[in-house]
């Protein structure tokens, strides 16, 4: 058995296709990880998500932004972009299945000598420490009264975390760290207006300030970056829908797999 994590597919099903043949997949017998943002900006989003849902316990996916953002959409709170390319799913039959699913994934996953989170951690979490503040999100997401969460899940504010948050605000943190962050002080003050690979002044990418851990922390949402593969950090948001590749890592060995892109976007900064 070998385990597999996977960059942002967005909505680019065909190429995830393409790369589980590369990599002889073997389902039923291998594990895929996926780094979150299953869906948007590439054509079959619906695809995927049904894929990946009928993988079972084969496949773990953590919660993107991408995702979040179907979830506001399903639920009326959020508007839609010009870029979404979420049409498929919102109009599916099994539209109302598909986002309680999606939904119900965890934030953080924390699994042996791995950790996988969608964008990435602040310098002040540890990984044991970052699961439990997974966990809280997690429990809000699945409870009853989601829908409020929701409607007070976006915003850049707080900008650092605190252990002294509390409420929306201290959610919000810890999904903003998690879904959307890039940029950050050594103090864990978040930047969410830099969307390029060039830190504003005072701020360095999350993972250089980011203290080496035991675990291999896997990672995406970073497309304008690339691929980055560090001692203790495996960043895999290889620019798939931008025209760049999909990439797959063999967490037992570091082996390295990828397919090129014809490309769904214009080149141009990621969200």
């Amino acid at each position: 058995m070998a385990t597999y994590a996977i960059g942002d597919v967005q909505g680019c099903f065909d190429e995830l296709q393409g790369l589980l043949e590369r990599m002889g997949y073997r389902k039923g017998v291998d594990r895929l990880w996926f780094v979150g943002d299953l869906v948007n900006r590439g054509p079959k989003s619906l695809e995927v998500l049904r894929f990946v849902r009928d993988l079972g316990e084969d496949a773990v996916t953590v919660l993107g932004n991408h995702d979040l953002h179907l979830i506001t959409q399903a639920e009326g709170i959020e508007r839609p972009r010009k870029d979404d390319t979420l049409g498929g799913v919102l109009a599916a039959p099994d539209r109302a299945e598909l986002v309680e699913w999606l939904r119900r994934r965890p934030m953080m996953h924390v699994e042996g000598p791995c950790a996988m989170v969608h964008a990435g951690l602040l310098p002040q979490w540890s990984v044991r420490q970052a699961a439990r503040l997974a966990a809280e999100v997690e429990g809000v997401l699945r409870s009853a009264g989601y829908c409020e969460f929701l409607r007070n899940l976006y915003g850049g504010l707080p900008d650092r975390w605190s252990e002294a948050l509390e409420g929306w605000d201290r959610l919000r943190v810890i999904v903003n760290a998690m879904t959307r962050m890039r940029f950050c002080t050594a103090e864990g003050r978040m930047d969410f207006n830099s969307k390029g690979a060039t830190p504003p002044q005072g701020y360095r990418a999350w993972f250089e300030l980011w203290p080496a851990a035991e675990q291999l922390l896997v990672c995406g949402h970073w497309s304008a970056l690339g691929l980055k593969l560090l001692p203790t950090v495996a960043l895999l948001d290889s620019g798939c829908v931008w025209g760049g590749a999909l990439s797959a890592l063999r967490l037992e060995d570091r082996a390295l797999y990828q397919i090129r892109c014809p490309g769904y976007q214009d080149a141009g900064e990621e969200g």
